[in-house]
């Protein structure tokens, strides 16, 4: 039986049955704040009731007054962080902007109740100060689709440490079996065979799922301080002898961490489905970390913020090669990312034709920027405006071209029209440059996680079909 905490921690977020309810006790607090009482006009307390006076009706337009100018405060507040400011670099939704208002409307409601409210108006305006932050968050957390769980809220990466082996450079069972279960080439078990035509013959004692967790990934060239990356290993993988496997290299959002295309994107649940598919393969994907610190835009070059693209492209592929039983064929490796993520995805696909194949990203900028052009140019390319142009997917892309054997797959939420517009634009970019190119727009979502989770669950799976592809990757 689960304890209340742990219930309480994994209860969803963003379900009706618990978004309702609450936004009905927050409208009737509202109107129970706001209005006028009746009174009884006898002194025993009968004799009927009456309207409120004058006085009463004044109140409460000093009430609706704060509620109104509550509402105007946070306008202004979404329009100062988000659009003159640029604080999240993406324009905030319509609708998480009349969430913020109710937000401030309510809380300028409770102030006003508060100073001018008798004992019980008081009272119930007290109540309404956490529902006034309580349910917009709700009503937010559905548009962004961020947090499914209070466990994704409170806990940045709620996966447990992998222990792949020592950095031998061993690909085989050799290698040891950690604690978690999981050696450099996997857990232990019977191993499968590649039978005819590099058909996988997956054991009996394969899992049925794969296993995410947690390793590091240090920066022995680049120096870069990297958070723990997140892995995830389908059930091929997790056998004695796991067949050579196709990897994705997966890039979160800015500001976000690794954990976060499992926590809330979904990658485990697409992969497992698609392994359950194939006999157990599916590829392996490592989410690194580009970052460094969550609010910290690198663009991923190598510069004075840091140098995460030597971490991106040598660091993380030396150690998976060194740990993981993988292809070394370029035609097997691939990137997915989302927002920044994805304007990175689409650098290192276009800038190393070499080393990656494929690529999904997901609300990709048409190049990478932080708040201006001329600061992106101050933060990473030396003040060099020009560089600064070089360095946008589309510039590297013509400077690379022709590519072969290379796909990339660009979505955008359908009602985010900034960036669908970028993704037509690369997604033309990408075709003048020879690669095999797809644009698709998520139904109804905006720059948000509903639209992650619907590219992963339905782009995703053709990525891996054209990994698995790559030579000498066996085929379920």
């Amino acid at each position: 039986m689960t304890d209340p905490f742990h219930w309480l921690m994994g209860t969803r977020l963003q379900v009706p049955t618990k978004l309702v309810p609450a936004d009905v006790v927050f409208v009737v607090l509202v109107l129970l704040v706001a209005l006028p009482a009746f009174r009884s006009t006898g002194r025993d307390g009968g004799g009927g009731g009456r309207w409120p006076d004058r006085a009463a009706w004044r109140r409460t337009g000093f009430r609706a007054l704060g509620a109104v100018g509550g509402g105007l405060v946070g306008l202004l507040a979404c329009w100062v962080v988000g659009d003159l400011l640029n604080a999240f670099d993406v324009r905030l939704t319509d609708v998480t902007r009349m969430w913020v208002a109710f937000a401030f409307a309510g809380l300028g409601l409770a102030a006003v109740g508060l100073v001018q409210g008798g004992r019980v108006r008081r009272v119930l305006a007290a109540v309404l100060v956490p529902l006034a932050l309580l349910v917009p968050a709700l009503g937010v957390n559905v548009d962004y689709a961020a947090y499914p769980t209070l466990n994704a809220l409170v806990q940045t990466d709620p996966f447990p440490a992998l222990d792949l082996g020592a950095e031998t450079g061993a690909v085989g069972a050799a290698a040891g079996a950690g604690t978690s279960g999981v050696g450099a080439a996997g857990a232990a078990g019977t191993a499968g065979t590649a039978g005819a035509a590099g058909r996988w013959a997956p054991p009996a004692t394969m899992p049925a799922t794969g296993l995410v967790g947690t390793v590091r990934i240090p920066g022995r060239e680049s120096g870069f301080p990297a958070r723990p990356a997140v892995v995830y290993l389908p059930p091929a993988a997790r056998t004695a002898d796991p067949p050579p496997l196709p990897v994705i290299v997966s890039l979160s959002g800015q500001p976000g961490s690794p954990s976060d295309m499992f926590t809330v994107g979904g990658l485990a649940t697409t992969l497992d489905a698609y392994a359950a598919a194939h006999h157990g393969i599916a590829p392996i994907v490592v989410s690194a970390d580009q970052l460094a610190v969550p609010g910290h835009n690198t663009m991923c070059v190598d510069s004075t913020i840091g140098n995460a693209a030597t971490y991106i492209t040598r660091d993380v592929p030396d150690w998976i090669t060194s740990h993981l039983r993988v292809t070394t064929d370029r035609r097997g490796w691939g990137l997915v990312g989302f927002s920044q993520g994805a304007t990175c995805a689409m650098q290192f696909l276009a800038g190393h034709p070499d080393q990656f194949s494929a690529a999904l990203a997901i609300s990709s900028e048409p190049q990478p920027i932080d708040r201006s052009p001329q600061n992106s140019a101050d933060e990473a390319f030396g003040g060099s405006l020009s560089r600064w142009r070089a360095a946008a997917p589309g510039a590297l892309m013509a400077a690379n071209r022709p590519y072969s054997d290379t796909s990339v797959w660009l979505t955008a939420g359908s009602t985010d029209g900034e960036f669908v517009r970028s993704a037509q634009h690369l997604g033309s970019a990408a075709r003048a440059a020879g690669i095999r190119t797809r644009v698709a727009s998520a139904p109804g979502s905006g720059h948000d996680w509903n639209t992650v989770q619907w590219s992963v669950s339905n782009e995703l799976p053709h990525e891996a079909d054209v990994l698995l592809t790559a030579p000498g990757v066996v085929h379920g």
